[in-house]
């Protein structure tokens, strides 16, 4: 009977120690991995690199956050540069895109509204010189960039609006021309809304 009761109480205090055991080990978890590396590694981003850890935000010339540099937006003044075309309306929230196939008639139906406005817009410039990446979506819907033909195929329409030289808007262009990463990967880019940033300077000048 002692025996029995000896061990009774041996279980129950092991399988107390077993309990506390893993309530401290869960807290010590929760303050190092769900507070204290959160902290450290935020930390040290925001000292490093605090353009990117708060999210690569670009200004204008008063200091007012106009975007990232990273997620695309819409132009809808014809007299700047336009990006690619956006099923999400570069909402960041619901990045993705239709991903229709070559067939889909509702692909076939928004190509064909792209190029008709195009032709409006760009009367100097023929279809056959449009850059398919400005009537073409993003897997992500997000792309700021655009290719440097795709900036300069603009290049009419924008002379024509603001009054400015087609050679120096080509300059321009050329100016906010990114190259390949490493000079090996991806193509080279144009930021649309960097762009349209020196434009917007280019016009004050």
């Amino acid at each position: 009977m002692k025996t029995t009761v000896t061990t009774a109480v041996g279980e129950e205090k092991w399988s107390g120690s077993l309990w506390g055991v893993a309530l401290r080990t869960s807290l010590v978890l929760i303050v190092l991995c769900g507070i204290a590396y959160p902290l450290v590694s935020t930390g040290l981003a925001q000292l490093i690199f605090p353009n990117q850890a708060s999210g690569s935000m670009l200004k204008d010339s008063t200091g007012k956050v106009v975007g990232s540099e990273l997620i695309g937006q819409s132009f809808t003044d014809p007299s700047f540069f336009q990006g690619r075309v956006s099923s999400i309306d570069y909402k960041a929230e619901g990045s993705g895109s239709n991903n229709y196939a070559p067939s889909n008639p509702e692909l076939l139906k928004r190509v064909q509204a792209s190029i008709a406005d195009w032709q409006k817009n760009n009367p100097d410039v023929p279809v056959s010189e449009l850059p398919m990446d400005l009537i073409t979506n993003s897997g992500s819907g997000l792309d700021p960039h655009i290719t440097p033909e795709s900036a300069k195929a603009q290049v009419p329409r924008i002379s024509k609006l603001r009054g400015v030289s087609a050679d120096e808007l080509d300059r321009l262009v050329e100016r906010n021309t990114e190259g390949r990463d490493l000079g090996v990967f991806g193509e080279k880019r144009v930021n649309v809304l960097k762009l349209n940033l020196a434009l917007s300077e280019l016009g004050k000048s």
